[in-house]
């Protein structure tokens, strides 16, 4: 981050898929007290079409990397001006867009690498209409790791009563069939070590504790329900048992989110997808934030997608842009 005195965090705010809810949302936050240096990286009439649709007020100025704000009045929003290849309409995905989105994706992502910006919060993308455009996307984690060429990890964060919960995977965007093949010693390590560096660094918990699920129900029950748990988990997890990680596990998953439970742990890694993530989203969604652990910048995002069918009403919304702008702007002060 820069040293500059008294400056704000500069934070870049990638617009998203521009016929989704995304340029609506950056309005909204736009429109807040915020303290921090908000840069949209989009196009700019799209932003000037969103602010009328929530009926917001809203001054774009043009973005000079050299400026550094120490102050931000509401309603005001630098603009790195990314132009879309043919008008949005809010709803209607058009593939003709998607170069336009992968650029803003690009330019933040040159920027956090180079210092320039202090962290990325990134609004929904459509995964669909990037890959119908004739561009492979598997989604902004995948993308942004390619990017800075490192392994990464996501994980997502949802307030609860006594704290923050933290889910990470160990697979994400992968058929669930294909996931038992993908879960390997070395991926697990690998996951294991991102995840606990970056609670340490990022999140500042001295010694992590770490609840690891198993694959199978009941964690394989013996091996009577598979032996992922014996023959992959459970031998990564007693070598770095050795070097002082906290880690627990393999746990049921079934039994692993009750409260009594989470409250022995910093973070829980999931084994995929969708054994994790819903716990988390039916505890905060709306408010979660996802989080890319192992990049050499902070990135965050929100907890939804484009929501097409709210695109253009003003009312979808903020809060999961406003935790994952919070939450980036708390980290990126971390050194």
């Amino acid at each position: 981050m820069d040293d500059d005195r008294g400056a704000l965090p500069r934070i870049a705010l990638t617009a998203g898929e521009p016929a989704g809810v995304g340029p609506e949302l950056l309005v909204r936050l736009a429109a807040s007290d915020l303290a921090a240096d908000l840069v949209a990286i989009g196009d700019a009439a799209r932003l000037e079409a969103a602010a009328r649709a929530c009926g917001t007020a809203l001054r774009l100025l043009s973005y000079d990397a050299r400026e550094r704000v120490e102050a931000r009045a509401p309603g005001t929003l630098r603009v790195e001006h990314v132009p879309l290849a043919v008008e949005a309409v809010p709803g209607r995905l058009d593939p003709r867009n998607a170069a336009a989105v992968l650029a803003t994706l690009a330019r933040a992502a040159d920027g956090a690498s180079s210092g320039e910006f202090d962290a990325i919060v990134t609004a929904p993308v459509h995964k669909g209409i990037v890959n119908d455009a004739g561009v492979p996307f598997t989604g902004h984690t995948e993308f942004f790791a390619e990017r800075a060429r490192c392994e990464v990890v996501m994980m997502l964060v949802a307030p609860r009563g006594d704290g923050d919960l933290r889910v990470a995977l160990a697979t994400t965007h992968l058929p669930l069939c294909a996931v038992p093949a993908a879960i390997t010693r070395t991926g697990l390590e690998r996951t294991l070590r991102i995840v606990h560096a970056d609670l340490a660094r990022r999140f500042c918990i001295g010694a992590p504790r770490i609840a690891v699920l198993g694959l199978n129900p009941h964690a394989g029950e013996g091996g009577h329900l598979g032996r992922e748990e014996i023959d992959t988990i459970e031998p990564v997890l007693a070598r770095l048992r050795g070097e002082g990680m906290d880690l627990a596990g393999p746990l049921p998953a079934d039994t692993a989110f009750v409260p009594a439970q989470l409250a022995r742990f910093d973070a829980v890694l999931a084994m995929y997808h969708d054994q994790g993530l819903p716990v988390l989203k039916h505890a905060g969604f709306g408010h979660a934030v996802n989080v890319t652990l192992g990049l050499p910048y902070v990135r965050t995002s929100v907890d939804h997608g484009t929501a097409l069918d709210l695109a253009g009403t003003g009312r979808a919304d903020p809060g999961s842009l406003f935790a994952a702008t919070r939450l980036a702007r708390a980290l990126a002060r971390t050194p």
